[in-house]
């Protein structure tokens, strides 16, 4: 393991303390005073860039049609085709270096590549003082979410993670019943999910199969050297792609990368929650290759001030906690959601206002006063940020650590680590960036890139 770059729980309790300059998790601090590097007029459009723009990445250009879309970078060209048509004034690349290399006007760029070349586009935009929207998870790994963490910081360009419901209603309306005492102390919080499953005879993508053996042609509007980037080389197949990527190993983070940093977001804003103490994690038998068909994965955080101490437990491919007893019959939990524990009653998210539970409790209990800064939007925080308004409520001093701890669930979920892992649970060391209680779960906090990529 190299030198940490800089201590996790430091960054958020500096990101914490600023965001506390007005209430509770939410920052509003201007830009200027943080100094952004290349903030642009308030009045002016900003020229943005989009690399990776054929699936969650059109959705994120059409959210920033504000602003010129000045250039467009996908690997694979058939996949992207829509986009060009849609933006044909913007120049067109394969590789996002080369695009760095002769787009000088970018002002930033929206990274929504699959997992495994979020950082290394990340890097390249930040390195060059460009303002950064990179799509969930923020990276591939835990070390690499500190090392971009740290570069934003250091070049102070403004930047968002796409965890879009950050910027919710529901997300501010959580904390304030939190903080207002609506379930008392919590000391449990669970969150769930179908993925990769989305029924029983359908799937998001595919996980708990091995690799392929046959080779077929890469099709030839597709640069699959490119696609692989820094992963370890194989052969073309359409089991990776589009979108079927997120269940490998190599290029994904599985259904806890794709949903954990949408569904933490909001329990770790009202419970105040930094870094994990310890995880551990179980799940249906797997490879070296994709990520298992269900799994748990189960983090133990410390009191925080007055704040009690917090279990916190994820459930994906259709596992799910106990059924609270205090829903009525028929009620569903939903396929995906979020419960809360505290010792006066029960909060179980769904829609823009939490649901108490018992009913009882939801009756006498008063609803806050809305006193949380509400968003302007998402997308519109991130712009704001680019031209020195407020830095975006998941820029990459929130986003970073966050990012860490949801990928280092996936650390307990590697198959090498199975049988020692039924004897012990991971104990995080943040400051140092290291597991302390099995050195041989360290390799998996960062991993080999192939010749010719470095971050």
């Amino acid at each position: 393991m190299k030198t940490p770059i800089s201590s996790t729980a430091a960054s958020r309790r500096r990101f914490l303390k600023n965001m506390t300059m007005l209430t509770g998790a939410f920052q509003v601090v201007p830009g200027h005073v943080l100094g952004l590097n290349g903030a642009t007029s308030p009045n002016e459009k900003l020229n943005l860039a989009g690399i990776g723009i054929g699936g969650q990445g059109a959705s994120d250009l059409r959210n920033l049609e504000s602003e010129n879309i000045v250039a467009l970078c996908d690997v694979d060209w058939n996949y992207g085709a829509r986009i060009f048509k849609r933006y044909p004034n913007a120049k067109q690349f394969k590789d996002y270096r080369k695009m760095f290399d002769t787009a000088k006007e970018i002002d930033g760029v929206i990274v929504a590549t699959p997992d495994h070349i979020h950082a290394f586009a990340s890097m390249a935009a930040i390195q060059m003082g460009k303002h950064v929207y990179c799509e969930k998870p923020l990276t591939h790994s835990v070390w690499e979410a500190r090392k971009i963490a740290s570069a934003a910081r250091e070049h102070k360009v403004a930047t968002q993670m796409g965890n879009q419901g950050q910027a919710s209603e529901a997300t501010r309306r959580l904390s304030e019943y939190i903080w207002g005492g609506a379930i008392g102390t919590v000391r449990e919080a669970h969150i769930w999910t179908d993925r990769p499953s989305r029924g029983l005879l359908e799937e998001y993508w595919p996980q708990g199969i091995d690799r392929p053996n046959e080779t077929q042609n890469v099709p030839s509007t597709l640069d699959w050297d490119l696609w692989l980037g820094p992963a370890p080389y194989r052969p073309y197949h359409p089991a990776y792609l589009p979108f079927r990527w997120r269940g490998w190993w190599d290029f994904g983070t599985g259904a806890l990368g794709d949903i954990g940093c949408h569904s933490f977001d909001p329990i770790f804003r009202a419970l105040k929650l930094e870094s994990p103490l310890t995880v551990e994690a179980c799940s249906t038998r797997t490879n070296k290759e994709t990520f298992p068909l269900a799994s748990t994965v189960t983090y133990q955080f410390p009191a925080r001030g007055d704040l009690a101490p917090v279990q916190l437990t994820w459930y994906d491919g259709g596992m799910r906690p106990p059924r609270p007893e205090e829903l009525n019959e028929g009620e569903t939990m939903g396929a995906t959601g979020a419960l809360l524990v505290g010792n006066k009653g029960k909060i179980i998210l769904q829609g823009r206002e939490p649901k108490i539970l018992p009913e009882s409790r939801r009756n006498e209990f008063e609803p806050p006063p809305k006193t949380i800064p509400r968003s302007i939007g998402h997308y519109d925080e991130w712009v704001a940020a680019c031209k020195g308004g407020a830095p975006g409520g998941s820029n990459f001093d929130w986003a970073g650590p966050l990012t860490e701890t949801v990928l280092l669930g996936n650390v307990a979920l590697r198959v090498e680590l199975r049988e020692k892992l039924t004897q012990t649970k991971l104990r995080w060391d943040a400051p140092n960036l290291k597991i302390t209680n099995l050195a041989e779960a360290n390799q998996f906090l960062r991993r080999d890139y192939r010749d010719g990529w470095s971050l």
